[in-house]
């Protein structure tokens, strides 16, 4: 009895020496990654997959960190589907791998539309650095009863700080109808916003509007309109998905009148002012501001709001729908309006 449990035991260990063995031999083996690998010379990788690849920079996007720029001499790239190992290095200049289109269902046609925008991403990123911002762009053309068009273009810059934010936007908006132009407006506007405690703050907003085809009562009345609103109000709410904020300022309104006349105009005006920032589930942000203007000195008053609803559907990629309103605005010349905008962007 005592040979046959000796030969039991001795067949067991065996087996286990096999076994781990064979466990031993296939660790070793290198291992596949299912996506691109960025390697550090520290050793760090980064996974996520190579969107671009010059004599000076990568361009990668990365799973977890979001779009990344490094020097192509302080890190290497390994492809997907090659072993993550020092055989898999890439050296050289590579093609951009394409993304998973199996994986998350991408035809690839789409996997290059959004290979396309991450490098234009990168490259407004590159261009406005350490700005963030955003590229947004609208057009249609319609034939029925008449022979429409129209093109906005926008590009917004923010930085942001402990304690202040600088906003810099620039739109152009152009409609014709009938090859008559009835929309020729360049405008931009910036914001310098400073918090102090107890949730007040103070702001100053300088706009700049240039509109080329303004009628009034069928006459044309081209002006430039310069607004200058500085203020100070108090933030109500202030949370992670929630913001409000309301104040008051004192407005400044310089309109010069290019066609006919070229006079010049200036007032002043009181104004309150109420603004609304609500993050939701899915990536959507709305964001409102709305102003009452009201003048002491000419009894004259007007108001203005702008809504706008944004859905992020990747890092770089977006689509927002606006809408703003301006009646009897104080300054006495500018136009009224309601505008109605979809917009496609592109976020760096």
């Amino acid at each position: 009895m005592r040979p046959l449990l000796k030969f039991r035991h001795r067949l067991l260990a065996v087996l286990l020496l096999g076994l781990a063995a064979g466990g031993s031999v296939r660790a070793a083996e290198p291992a596949v990654s299912a996506r691109d690998v960025l390697v550090y010379p520290d050793g760090d990788r980064v996974q996520g997959r190579l969107v671009e690849r010059t004599a000076d920079t990568v361009v990668f996007q990365s799973d977890r960190f979001g779009l990344l720029r490094v020097p192509a001499a302080g890190a290497e790239v390994i492809l997907a589907g090659k072993s993550v190992g020092p055989a898999a290095v890439v050296a050289g200049p590579v093609e951009p791998a394409a993304p998973p289109a199996a994986a998350n269902g991408e035809s690839a046609a789409e996997a290059r539309i959004t290979a396309s925008l991450a490098r234009l991403a990168a490259r407004l990123h590159a261009s406005f650095k350490p700005w963030t911002g955003r590229f947004a762009f609208s057009t249609e053309v319609v034939t029925d009863t008449a022979d429409r068009s129209n093109l906005s273009a926008e590009l917004q810059l923010q930085r942001k700080w402990q304690t202040e934010e600088v906003q810099l936007k620039g739109r152009y908006d152009f409609n014709s109808t009938n090859g008559r132009t009835t929309t020729d407006t360049l405008k931009a506007d910036g914001l310098w916003r400073h918090d102090f405690p107890q949730k007040k703050f103070v702001l100053y907003r300088p706009v700049l509007e240039w509109n080329r085809a303004s009628f009034r009562a069928g006459v044309p009345s081209d002006y430039l309109l310069m607004q200058q609103e500085i203020g100070a109000g108090m933030s109500l709410l202030a949370t992670a998905r929630a913001k409000v904020r309301a104040g008051v300022s004192e407005n400044l309104f310089d309109v010069w009148s290019i066609a006919p006349g070229d006079a010049h105009d200036s007032r002043t005006a009181e104004s309150a002012f109420i603004e609304n920032e609500l993050k939701l589930p899915w990536s959507v942000l709305i964001t409102q501001r709305g102003v009452y203007y009201y003048s002491f000195a000419s009894a004259a008053e007007g108001w203005e709001n702008r809504v706008e609803l944004t859905k992020k559907f990747t890092k770089t990629l977006s689509t927002a729908i606006r809408h703003e309103i301006r009646r009897g605005s104080p300054d006495g010349t500018a136009q009224d309006y309601t505008r109605l905008k979809l917009l496609f962007g592109v976020d760096f």
